[in-house]
């Protein structure tokens, strides 16, 4: 899940405890966010400034209209901060591995939500240093994994 950080960080997400992720106006990115179940993760991203994961955040409510849209054909998800990684990969990183030249995240740029196997999941966790257990930013995301 991608968020530019001057509108929604991770820090913002901490604060709240608990994020509605609505806004998205892309057609695969709102079917992955439909897809989204209770208790699945998304790595958090800061798009824009920054372009690094940051954290895991998890599904809390899943199925939501989004309050955004009039027309109610949008979705949106609440999620909740889990962890912050042990330290940020960036997507300059993401590029320069080749397990992930085919992740969602580097094939549809634009994406603000993009699926990820469990394979590129893993990976981007290992390059992370895994989850350091605290919820505070690490500084100033987000892919779905599936």
């Amino acid at each position: 899940m991608k968020s530019e950080p001057f509108k929604y960080s991770w820090d913002d997400l901490v604060a709240e405890k608990e994020g509605l992720w609505d806004g998205v106006r892309n057609h695969r990115a709102k079917n992955n966010l439909a897809a989204m179940k209770v208790g699945e993760e998304a790595f958090f991203y800061h798009s824009r400034e920054g372009l690094e994961i940051v954290g895991v955040a998890t599904i809390s409510v899943e199925g939501i209209l989004d309050p955004t849209d009039p027309e109610g054909k949008w979705a949106a998800v609440k999620i909740k901060p889990k962890s912050k990684l042990n330290r940020p990969v960036t997507l300059k990183q993401i590029k320069a591995e080749p397990k992930l030249a085919e992740c969602e995240l580097i094939r549809l740029g634009r994406l603000s939500v993009a699926e990820l196997t469990k394979a590129e999941w893993d990976t981007i966790l290992e390059m992370g240093g895994g989850l350091s257990g605290e919820v505070q930013s690490p500084r100033v995301t987000a892919c779905e994994a599936r």
